[in-house]
């Protein structure tokens, strides 16, 4: 087991809170971690980008002009790709650009990037974060307090509508439940704060998948 400080949200060390070593001491994959993010942007990209081929412009009913005598070039259709307002070749067509995984893998890349957060000092465990008045004035004054404004991804139990108000305007922050989280959005931010029912949750649902 690691040990880590537990903090409150004053930014005060309360006591101590133990981290499972196979989650957050894990042996570090950057190929698998880079697998899975790839996969996850792949899964965002719309695919839908289209180009017209020769067969789908208007036009080319019939050959604009006859084959000898003129002294052009000879041509059958005005939807030719050399002609101005012609059909693309090889252009970009409607596509999934998505990609599957095993679980595995993907729990293998979460335990990664949080061990490497771990070694890199990027964690911080809250013992709560419970608050009535959703300003964002008030979670600014959290995040410095903890030495956090700069792209913290503040990880909480569930979903709750306050938090995630207060976090929404200010630039860099995410808010995300444990249920959500995922290997892109822990490597795009600096500092991960987790409350301490957030890391609870996690390790049940890390231990039972791996």
């Amino acid at each position: 087991m690691t040990e880590l400080s537990l903090y409150n949200i004053k930014g005060e060390e309360v006591g101590e809170f133990s981290l499972k070593d196979d989650i957050f001491n894990a042996k570090i994959n950057k190929y698998l971690v880079h697998q899975v993010v790839k996969r996850y942007l792949a899964d965002k990209r719309r695919g839908t980008a289209s180009t017209k081929t020769r067969g789908e412009v208007s036009g080319g009913g019939a050959k604009p002009w006859r084959q000898k005598g003129t002294g052009r070039a000879r041509a059958g259709s005005d939807r030719s790709p050399i002609w101005v307002g012609g059909g693309t070749v090889f252009g970009p067509q409607p596509r999934d650009y998505s990609f599957s995984l095993p679980k595995k893998m993907k729990i293998a890349a979460i335990k990664s990037i949080l061990s490497d957060k771990m070694k890199n000092g990027e964690i911080i465990i809250l013992d709560q974060l419970s608050l009535e008045d959703a300003k964002t004035k008030k979670m600014a004054e959290i995040l410095k307090n903890l030495q956090a404004l700069e792209k913290p991804l503040i990880v909480i139990g569930k979903e709750d509508e306050n938090i995630a108000k207060m976090v929404r305007n200010i630039k860099g922050a995410m808010v995300l439940p444990s249920s959500k989280i995922n290997s892109y959005d822990l490597i795009n931010h600096q500092k991960l704060i987790f409350t301490k029912e957030a890391i609870q949750k996690i390790e049940e649902v890390l231990n039972d998948k791996s």
